[in-house]
């Protein structure tokens, strides 16, 4: 969808809002904030607020005739996130929904009376968002996307499908936990696949570009991308950096590779938007954040684009053609 239609769609649904809010004369009228990393005209950000559209609308919340949703997008812009975030809570909606630690931090630090339900956030206890999995206890809980120990397996999957690979840049987002927890689990598993790990930081485009090539002039590199909004919004820059430097990447979600990146391992963010409209829908109806468990993923998706491997020289072996879920040629 390009970003005139994407705008025309928002605008139509917002502008529809006050006047089903008055016909309502605020009866039966919930309200539901979304804040979002990515920008608003983001491809991606409109399959993600698709999806949770689609999936309140099959439990009977439509928006404009029982339901007002209040977006705000960040734009990987960590202020404008904070500031975002406080505008949400001030409106004291029934419930939010955040994606990803860059926005549900900064929700949880603005609030801890409106219910929040997040989505792709890798270790909410440790972070202190929920008490538990099994008993979150506050006012968050939501959907994981994969337990640290996946840094292991992107580090496992770099070296089968680019065997001469002995250094790997791991792109991180700095400033929340998760970064660091993720790095962690990587640089654990590298001495047994005789690579040396090296942590790269995520923060804007112009860093990003000097990192990449400064590691990239010694030979035998690859990169992990780890999980962050920020890696998300800069996506188009990271697949790019990769491909100029001949650079074999291994990515969170499946999206870097339909940009044109060579392999992913992760699970779909788009689906946990659709299920955490089922979390949405409970809490409306009267059921509260700390007795609703955080769910983890229930699959996980390999996606490889056999175009970007034959640009960077590879052949993929059998072994993971095997496991593919999806080939993009």
């Amino acid at each position: 969808m390009k970003r005139r239609e994407f705008i025309t769609l928002l605008g139509g649904a917002m502008a529809s809002w006050p006047l089903a809010a008055r016909a309502q004369q605020g009866g039966g009228m919930r309200r539901i904030g979304v804040l979002e990393p990515l920008a608003v005209d983001d491809p991606k950000a409109l399959a993600r607020v698709t999806a949770v559209a689609q999936g309140l609308q099959q439990v009977g919340w439509t928006a404009g005739r029982n339901v007002r949703i209040d977006y705000r997008w960040g734009a990987g812009d960590p202020d404008r996130i904070r500031r975002q975030a406080a505008e949400l809570a001030a409106l004291a909606p029934d419930a939010v929904l955040t994606s990803g630690t860059s926005t549900t931090e900064p929700m949880l630090r603005a609030t801890r009376e409106v219910p929040v339900v997040f989505v792709a956030v890798v270790d909410p206890v440790a972070a202190g968002y929920v008490d538990s999995l099994a008993h979150p206890g506050g006012n968050a809980t939501g959907f994981t996307n994969f337990e640290y120990s996946m840094g292991a397996k992107w580090l496992e999957l770099l070296k089968e499908i680019a065997p001469a690979v002995t250094r790997a840049a791991v792109i991180r987002d700095p400033d929340f936990s998760q970064g660091a927890g993720q790095f962690s689990a990587v640089q654990t598993a590298a001495p047994s696949l005789g690579i040396e790990a090296r942590p790269m930081n995520v923060r804007d485009p112009g860093e990003i570009e000097r990192a990449i090539a400064a590691f990239a002039r010694s030979g035998n590199g690859g990169l992990i991308v780890t999980g962050s909004g920020l890696a998300g919004v800069h996506r188009h820059v990271l697949v790019s950096l990769a491909a100029r430097h001949n650079l074999p990447a291994v990515y969170f979600e499946r999206y870097f590779v339909t940009a044109g990146g060579l392999i992913s391992y992760g699970t779909s963010v788009v689906e946990q938007h659709r299920l955490a409209a089922g979390y949405i829908d409970r809490i409306l109806r009267g059921e509260k954040p700390a007795d609703l468990p955080v769910q983890a993923p229930n699959k996980y998706e390999l996606v490889v684009n056999l175009k970007a491997a034959k640009a960077l020289g590879l052949e993929i072996p059998t072994t993971v053609l095997a496991r593919v879920d999806e080939v993009i040629e």
